[in-house]
């Protein structure tokens, strides 16, 4: 079956001989493949079945970073700009998401508060960071072996990042209030209409694989077959 892609480790010892190649099961059929080194826009395909083992981007780094970056940008928007505006008899009040999260606090709903500022702030601000240091992080490898615990820190975030779950909540809100009151949508409201969809493009374009094929190994030698990477 070819040359394993494990690092053997006996009483001590790292064996290096073998070259590093990745030996998976198919999903489907259950047969051992050692995949090859892919090229950018490659896939790997079950020899029995056909389906689909592996695949490379063939930007794997550069397109999710500049996702990641515009979804920065466009997360600074959402939480600087107002939600939604409302007027009635005559007046006119505005907020922002930790606006309404604030609110919430000083009007007892604080549980409420803190699961509004985490879910839709603080945690996709993390995923955001994390993500963004990583991508950084591998665009010359070997990376530090740090990149793989930030790497870990993003995918803890990134399940906690509920910006389509609280834009449906607002838009629920808007129905309600609009039979009460004028509302009129506001930039922030746009921009996180533009964060539900970006946080998904960067989830699709990112390969956790391709990052820790990059990061330097635990006993701080360079990770095998990175010569060739960009």
């Amino acid at each position: 079956m070819g040359d394993f892609s494990v690092l053997l480790r006996v009483d001590g010892i790292v064996d290096k001989s073998r070259n590093v190649m990745e030996t998976v099961a198919c999903p489907d059929c259950d047969l051992l493949q050692t995949l090859p080194e892919l090229p950018p826009g490659g896939k790997a395909r079950c020899s029995r079945c056909a389906c689909n083992l592996a695949m490379r981007l063939a930007e794997p780094i550069d397109l999710p970073l500049a996702l990641t970056v515009t979804a920065a940008i466009v997360f600074i928007v959402a939480n600087t700009s107002p939600l939604m505006s409302l007027s009635a008899v005559g007046r006119f009040a505005s907020t922002t998401i930790i606006g309404g999260a604030y609110d919430m606090w000083f009007l007892g709903e604080r549980i409420t508060a803190v699961i509004v500022a985490f879910c839709a702030v603080i945690a996709p601000a993390a995923y955001l960071i994390f993500t963004l240091t990583v991508l950084l992080g591998v665009r010359r490898p070997p990376a530090p072996q740090w990149v793989g615990e930030m790497l870990r820190g993003a995918e803890v975030m990134q399940n906690w990042s509920m910006n389509e779950v609280m834009l449906l909540g607002i838009l629920v809100a808007l129905i309600k209030i609009a039979e009460l009151a004028n509302v009129e949508a506001g930039i922030g409201m746009y921009a996180v209409g533009a964060l539900v969809l970006l946080f998904p493009a960067i989830m699709a374009t990112f390969d956790p694989d391709e990052i820790w094929q990059r990061v330097q190994w635990a006993d701080g030698s360079a990770p095998p077959n990175t010569s060739h990477k960009e």
